[in-house]
């Protein structure tokens, strides 16, 4: 069975905490420390192939959802003025 990335986290806190209360002995440091890189490169590994799998989603939606450009709004008229009221030449109305 494949070692999953929690397992193998959850292996390396028990090698940590073992190497920290100083449980073992001389002759299976060496060991313990293998096992350690062994499993730091799995989770390295995991790590990697879930985030190329993520990265190949986005890349999927970005070309499924090509949406085109959104258009610039068009101008907006300007208003409309009240037509003027007809003059005299002294400024008053003619009617």
């Amino acid at each position: 069975m494949e070692t999953t990335y929690r397992d193998a986290i959850a292996e390396l806190e028990t090698i940590l905490r073992a190497l920290e209360t100083d449980t073992v002995d001389v002759d299976e440091l060496t060991a313990r420390v293998q096992r350690s890189a062994t499993l730091i490169r799995l989770c390295k590994q995991k790590l990697r192939t879930a985030e190329d799998a993520i990265d190949r989603v986005f890349e999927n939606l970005d070309q499924d959802e090509e949406l085109p450009e959104p258009e610039a709004p068009a101008p907006t008229p300007p208003a409309k003025r009240a037509p003027k009221t007809p003059r005299d030449i002294s400024g008053g109305l003619l009617f």
